[in-house]
């Protein structure tokens, strides 16, 4: 059997585990990444990439047929499925291939198989040391450190497993062959809510389901309301505080049917298929955890604020450990773990200053403070909002849905939270982002002088709403 040594073991090629690598190897240290898939993990394979790919398809499909506002004809306006699953393979491919460069650059080895941790051995007297299997191959690592990063994967309905035809994971409507001609979406989160957003545009019919009281639960009040009149309007059949009735699923001859409690009362729903986007968990199974020390509550792995397991050379990130499960979230972490094992001095990351984005029609994206939980936590507010449809730029793109809140201190005049719904709202929190990270008051944004014609312009009105003094409202 084969022993290999390296400074680092990272178990997971995903987002986290890759960019984790590339830190340490810029930091002097020997790395491997044990990945039993391709690199890139989920984000780029199943998630963040290619369905964004897709949005842009949608997006692009829904302006295509808006043309006549803009004084564009196109006539028998149609979309082709099979061109745009071309098309977004063919983005993953390429930056498949950048990620695997990358690792040759970087001299980080990878290694293809299924990796295991091992309890203290003959191989190491501590836990840590790694078994990858490949085949009939195996092999044993022996690393000063580990670094735990291996994802997660979507969870089901209890009862009611993923068969890849009629109830389907956001992994599996990835791969649709052709469009169904209705979905009942379960889950109104961000997953379920950009889902929603695409295939209505796409021309199915969507019913989308959330058990709480309204949709993307985590945002702000104001903008899941925003989102959710949006999505009503595009003809998308919004249903709030549904709780989906596992049991009750029928296969039909043409599709499928389910009923859903909503007040006590049973109310059943027939679709083509069903997405369950009621979020994902961790994978942490078959990883031969119970080897060591490492203790997992609530289905993830616990850490420190420098993502040190209970096992001081074991270290774990990303979407394994709970919290945000979000890729740019877990680079920084594997950031954060590589620096800590080569001694530097690092600063806890602030999870409320990062930014949150949602990539539908129109976008949602948002960081720190909530109204209600900046309230709660027993600030005194003041609130700035302006609409995108007092916005120059916003009209002459014809997207003028929407709004930027901004939350501040009444005290202090801090900046609390910045809130978008509209137009590019992804790109354009990084300013408020930037903001929230050096500690700037609302004034300040409202006095940095924006460019016109711009969408960001929206962010210094609100700025200068919070204290009353926009400008074009």
């Amino acid at each position: 059997m084969a022993e290999q040594s390296f400074d680092l073991v990272v178990l997971g090629g995903g987002t986290g585990g890759y960019v984790a690598a590339i830190r340490a190897a810029q930091l002097g240290l020997s790395v491997a990444i044990v990945e039993k898939d391709k690199l890139g993990g989920t984000c780029l394979h199943r998630g963040c990439i290619p369905s964004k790919a897709l949005l842009r398809s949608a997006e692009l499909f829904a302006d295509v047929k808006n043309g006549e506002n803009y004084g564009v004809s196109a006539e028998k306006v149609s979309f082709h499925l099979e061109h745009a699953m071309a098309r977004k393979q063919s983005i993953v491919e390429k930056l498949h291939r950048g990620v695997e460069f990358l690792m040759k650059k970087n001299q980080v080895e990878v290694i293809h198989g299924y990796g295991r941790l091992m309890g203290p051995s003959i191989f190491s007297p501590q836990a840590g040391a790694v078994r990858v299997e490949n085949g009939e191959e195996s092999q044993i690592l022996t690393p000063r450190f580990t670094l735990i990063a291996t994802g997660s994967s979507p969870r089901a309905l209890p009862g009611l497993p993923f068969d890849g035809k009629l109830v389907l994971s956001s992994d599996d409507a990835l791969q649709f062959e052709r469009l169904p001609n209705s979905i009942l979406i379960v889950g109104g989160g961000a997953i379920g809510v950009e889902w929603a957003s695409m295939l209505s545009d796409f021309g199915v019919q969507v019913t989308l389901l959330e058990f709480l009281p309204r949709l993307l639960p985590q945002e702000d009040e104001e903008v899941s309301r925003e989102v959710e009149k949006i999505l009503k309007k595009r003809g998308v059949a919004v249903q709030t505080g549904a709780k989906v009735i596992p049991d009750s699923f029928r296969k039909q001859n043409d599709g499928m049917e389910i009923q859903y409690d909503l007040d006590g009362q049973q109310i059943s729903i027939q679709a083509d298929c069903m997405m369950v986007a009621v979020g994902r968990s961790a994978n942490v199974d078959n990883l031969g955890i119970e080897a060591t020390e490492i203790e997992i509550q609530r289905g993830v792995i616990q850490v420190d604020e420098h993502y040190r397991t209970r096992e001081h050379n074991i270290f774990a990130i990303g979407d394994v450990i709970g919290g945000l499960q979000l890729a740019h979230v877990a680079a920084h972490e594997g950031i954060h773990a590589v620096e800590t094992m080569a001694g530097l001095h690092t600063h806890p990351l602030v999870y409320r200053n990062i930014a949150r984005c949602t990539y539908s029609r129109p976008e949602v994206a948002s960081v720190g403070w909530t109204e209600s939980e900046a309230k709660e936590a027993g600030y005194q507010l003041k609130i700035g909002k302006f609409p995108f449809s007092s916005i120059g730029k916003a009209l002459v793109h014809g997207e003028a849905e929407g709004f930027v809140k901004m939350i501040a201190d009444r005290e202090t005049d801090d900046l609390l939270g910045v809130h978008i719904v509209g137009p590019h709202a992804t790109d354009l929190i990084s300013e408020a982002g930037l903001a929230l990270f050096v500690n700037a008051s609302a004034w300040e944004i409202g006095n940095m002088i924006h460019p016109h014609p711009t969408l960001s312009e929206t962010l210094g009105e609100a700025a200068l709403a919070v204290d009353g003094l926009a400008l074009h409202m």
